[in-house]
């Protein structure tokens, strides 16, 4: 238990290890990792570190964990590599930055932040975004693991069955949930000066096409921030979240008044109103600036969790509020 100490406000950090299917063999290792992430940031904003801090802290323990599908553990293109992708922003000033196409980054976040802070930027891919994460020493892993390289031959043989054209994947994904895992790493957190934040990192689609690019490192999409209202964090098919520019949208609701709980729920019925025939599979974590928390999906499982003052330890679950309905 982290001590809370001379406070202003009341900090609280909420963190997602992805929306889809959990499986049996990885729920409980989830559990542990979103507990950890959430417990990690938690303890920089307690210390009175910043909300950007936070997340960016939490998001690097889950690409650490080999769990997700971010960092160590990234789902594998349809030709066998890793394209990793990540995105940050500071609710305070609006700064943002995000990398893509990453081979052996360790930990994609650091990067986006390197790209918010360092440069002219706010999104830079493949062998410019490895140059600047060279300059600034950081460091590299391969992201491939066991469990992964597992799942891509497994779905391999499924797609080889020739039942479903390449740009029609996602109907791979509903056809068998049970070895396409479309899980995203995120966090969203207040601070004690009362500024948010959020982060969002990915391995993408798992045999998606090389070069494809997802909502993760989509500034407005898979993640946003505002002090105005609020911050959000998306994961779940990319696509989707790209359409509908869903984490603003999200922000938006909250901008007009609505808690974090009933803007991630509204965001989530107009996915179901708006996506039709396509695989809808989304989920939603956010925190206004009263502190409030939001979780929701429409999908099987979400694996979340969240900290603050209030508990005495982080609190994680594989489901959240379950949108089924429309607008």
């Amino acid at each position: 238990m982290v001590s809370e100490g001379k406070l202003k406000g009341r900090p609280v950090i909420v963190v997602h290890g992805g929306a889809g299917t959990w499986q049996p063999e990885r729920s409980r290792s989830g559990l542990a990792g979103v507990k950890r992430a959430a417990e990690v940031g938690f303890r920089v904003l307690i210390r009175g570190g910043s909300a950007l801090d936070a997340v960016e802290e939490a998001v690097g323990v889950m690409e650490d964990d080999g769990s997700f599908n971010a960092g160590y553990g990234s789902s594998l293109t349809i030709d066998k590599r890793v394209e990793m992708e990540a995105s940050i922003m500071d609710g305070e000033t609006l700064q943002a930055g995000a990398a893509g196409l990453l081979k052996d980054v360790r930990n994609p976040v650091r990067l986006a932040r390197l790209v918010m802070e360092k440069t002219d930027h706010v999104f830079v891919v493949g062998e410019g975004a490895e140059k600047i994460a060279q300059i600034f020493g950081l460091e590299k892993r391969n992201p491939i693991s066991e469990l992964r390289l597992g799942y891509w031959k497994r779905q391999m043989e499924t797609l080889n069955k020739g039942k479903f054209p390449l740009p029609k994947l996602a109907e791979l994904a509903k056809a068998h949930p049970d070895i396409f895992s479309l899980e995203t790493v995120g966090a969203v957190a207040l601070d004690a000066e009362g500024n948010v934040a959020a982060a969002t990192s990915t391995g993408g689609f798992p045999l998606k096409l090389p070069g494809r690019i997802g909502d993760s490192p989509l500034i407005g999409c898979g993640t946003y921030a505002d002090n105005s209202c609020g911050a959000c964090s998306a994961t779940g098919v990319g696509e989707i979240a790209i359409r509908l520019v869903l984490a603003k949208t999200v922000c938006d609701y909250m901008a007009r008044g609505k808690t974090a709980q009933k803007a991630v729920e509204t965001a989530i019925r107009l996915v179901n109103t708006r996506i039709l025939n396509n695989y809808s599979s989304m989920g939603l974590i956010a925190v206004d600036m009263k502190g409030n928390i939001g979780a929701a999906h429409n999908s099987p499982n979400l694996c979340w969790a969240y900290m603050s003052t209030e508990l005495t330890e982080p609190r994680a679950s594989l489901t959240a509020k379950k949108i089924t309905e429309k607008l």
